[in-house]
């Protein structure tokens, strides 16, 4: 029997309304290959800037391509660094990216955007040298510039993070970047400048790995000669030093060389493509017409923060003008965050339920936080299924998480979500993550006493059907 036939039954859908061939090739398409492991995915724009826990290009192209029409409209209303969005602008595809995240946005534009070559090697000359003398000549200048550019909060974090020969080379680059009157190509140049802090290992910063939750310091650092610039106190007593120790950065010489591997990648002008809409929108409360989407490709967080994008961000939007108390307050409003004092939960379907209660009977705190996800994830899956026209799929790649040793199961408790909203699952995928190369904690090998590492080696890929009338709820 045919998957067609077989959800009409389970779901007492009428055969006609399940569009046998859409409905076919998106389930065949959910258990395909979908691990993209040997396939080049920095092509196009798509390395302009690390992003922590992005999926391949080829994901969101695969789906684009088989279940949709040029000039159809994509929609990922948790955009992050624009992926979806910049794959459906390649394929002559409307795409709308929807995002929270200060950063986010500001890549996702700029990855889209067309730009003129030679101006920016033009402004980049002119940035590189203008930096270059007032570093060489304007020593004092450039501290005056550092004690007023921060609010004392930030100014602490900054001093903690950041050696103050890194912060003299940064603020440098900064004044020049901001005298640039075209938005878009300052945009761009600020985007290079956060690419060079914003990176697995740390960049110019004294941040070991930003890829973790909570950022570890180095507490040893050389320059490229091995010369000791900061740790002489450390360097005896510590047995591991490969662990904590880091190679100072200039970042005028890692901006020049960042703008240099970028400026390859740019897109190229088509006549074809239609601009993408990109701008700040909460997933839950989307702002699109009903039945408006063609299809939707999105990747939520992890629950309770276990990537935690601001952590990272921060590390740049600091030196772009946000102060890390604004910073702070703008994290709590992310879907997986910790805060559940005054939160509005919803009421759950059963084994979601059942997941949050056994989290809760050993830690109710935690608890809580497991339910605010899956309330925030019930809100955007309402209203994913809402914007999307009938006969469309929302594809919905998740990670699931350990809470309190506790598997929650995300993929099963969204599909059960998905589910009571009125979808319809036809097939959840499987991709063994290529943890190398993504911004992820760790690497390839499973540490089992870790429980990041345990549950980031695989994640899953729902496809949630709106057929032309909505089936049963509770089915999963």
């Amino acid at each position: 029997m045919k998957v067609k036939e077989q959800l009409a039954i389970q779901y007492g859908v009428d055969s006609i309304l399940l569009k046998k061939s859409y409905l076919d090739k998106l389930t065949e398409l959910l258990q395909s290959d979908l691990d993209f492991h040997n396939q080049r995915s920095n092509y196009s724009s798509h390395n302009l800037h690390s992003f922590p826990a992005k999926f391949p290009p080829q994901l969101p192209k695969k789906f684009i391509l088989e279940l949709t029409t040029p000039q159809d409209i994509v929609l990922d209303p948790m955009a992050g660094s624009g992926t979806t969005v910049l794959e459906a602008f390649l394929a002559n595809r409307k795409g709308i990216g929807f995002d929270i995240d200060p950063l986010a946005i500001k890549l996702a534009i700029i990855k889209t955007t067309i730009f003129n070559r030679k101006k920016l090697v033009e402004y980049a000359r002119l940035i590189y040298s203008k930096a270059q003398n007032e570093i060489e000549y304007k020593s004092e200048y450039l501290d005056k510039v550092l004690k007023s550019h921060f609010d004392s909060r930030t100014a602490q974090f900054i001093d903690y993070w950041f050696l103050p020969e890194v912060q003299r080379e940064l603020i440098a680059l900064l004044n020049q970047i901001v005298k640039i009157k075209d938005e878009k190509i300052r945009s761009f140049f600020e985007v290079i400048f956060s690419s060079i802090i914003i990176t697995k290992t740390g960049g110019v910063s004294l941040a070991l790995d930003l890829a973790h939750t909570r950022p570890h310091r180095a507490k040893i650092i050389f320059d490229k000669k091995h010369k000791l610039l900061f740790g002489e106190e450390y360097l005896d007593q510590n047995k591991r030093r490969d662990y904590v120790t880091k190679t100072f950065r200039s970042p005028l010489e890692e901006f020049e060389k960042k703008f240099h591997t970028s400026i390859n990648g740019l897109l190229e002008y088509d006549p074809a493509r239609i601009d993408p809409e990109i701008r700040f929108c909460d997933s839950q409360q989307l702002q699109l017409p009903d039945c408006s989407v063609d299809l939707i490709v999105t990747s939520p967080p992890y629950a309770s923060n276990a990537i935690d994008y601001m952590r990272a961000h921060k590390f740049s939007l600091v030196w772009l003008g946000y102060q890390v108390d604004n910073l702070t307050l703008k994290r709590k409003a992310y879907i997986g965050g910790e805060l559940v004092s005054n939160f509005l939960f919803e009421e759950l379907p059963d084994f979601s339920k059942e997941k949050v209660r056994l989290v809760s009977g050993i830690d109710r705190k935690r608890g809580n936080v497991l339910k605010r996800y899956y309330s925030e994830m019930t809100r955007a899956l309402k209203e994913m299924y809402r914007v999307l026209r009938p006969g469309k799929a929302a594809i919905v790649v998740v990670g699931s998480s350990i809470m309190r040793g506790i598997d929650t199961e995300t993929h099963k408790c969204l599909a059960e979500i998905g589910e009571n909203l009125g979808f319809i699952v036809p097939r959840i995928g499987v991709r063994k993550l290529d943890r190398n190369k993504r911004m992820l904690p760790a690497g390839m090998t499973t540490d089992l006493n870790s429980q990041i590492q345990q549950r980031m080696h695989e994640e899953y890929v729902i496809g949630f059907y709106k057929a032309s009338e909505p089936g049963p709820r509770g089915i999963l």
